[in-house]
Parts: structure tokens; C-alpha cells; sequence
């Protein structure tokens, strides 16, 4: 399985950004799709899931400014990002479940500053 993101960038606060990743190699019994992210030294944290029934789950600090969604036949997911703060600054990473095994993409990295 293999995760390819795109999307990321240089953006003020209170911009938005649309980050996307698309899933390729042997996926079946693809599950579970979403977004996770990781600030300089900080742990790695959810931002969004997405079941393949769309069912979304969001992180505290995200909720009511992302919005997930998916593409099940293209096998891509989707990020909207808006009103983007300094404190979402960090590395986002695509992340997918295939028969109840965890893969992630390379990451691509979001910066948010005046």
C-alpha cells in the first residue's frame, strides 16, 4: 500500500488549504482513511477519520474548521482546512486501515504564519 500526499504549504492565519492523498498498491478490504498530524515536539495526534460508510471523527482542536471526506472509487481522502491557526502548524500524514493494518503516507508539511 502506498499513500501519496499533496497539498500542503506556506499559509496566513486564518486562510485555508486543501490537503489530498491518494492510496495505490494491492488495497482490499480498504477501511478506515484520514488525517494525522505532528508538531515539532509533539506527539502525533488524530485530525480526522472517515469510515468507508463516511462516518467522521475529528480531533477537539479541529472540529468545526476541517472537513474529511472520500472518494472511495478513486481511493483518495480529502482535508479541507479553514480558518488555519499558528498551532496547526505541523507535519499531516495520510493514514489508511486495510484489513485491520495501519499504513501512513510520507507526510506533507503545513505551516501556518504571517
Amino acid at each position: 500500500v502506498q499513500l501519496q500526499a499533496s497539498g500542503g504549504g506556506l499559509v496566513q492565519p486564518g486562510g485555508s488549504l486543501r490537503l489530498s492523498c491518494a492510496a495505490s498498491g494491492r488495497i482490499f478490504g480498504l477501511n478506515a482513511m484520514g488525517w494525522y498530524r505532528q508538531a515539532p515536539g509533539k506527539q502525533r495526534e488524530l485530525v480526522a477519520l472517515i469510515t468507508g460508510g463516511g462516518s467522521a471523527n475529528y480531533g477537539d482542536s479541529v472540529k468545526g474548521r476541517f472537513t474529511i471526506s472520500r472518494d472511495n472509487a478513486k481511493r483518495m481522502v480529502y482535508l479541507q482546512m479553514n480558518s488555519l491557526k499558528p498551532e496547526d502548524t505541523a507535519v499531516y500524514y495520510c493514514y489508511v486501515e486495510v484489513w485491520g493494518n495501519d499504513y501512513w503516507g510520507q507526510g506533507t508539511l503545513v505551516t501556518v504564519s504571517s
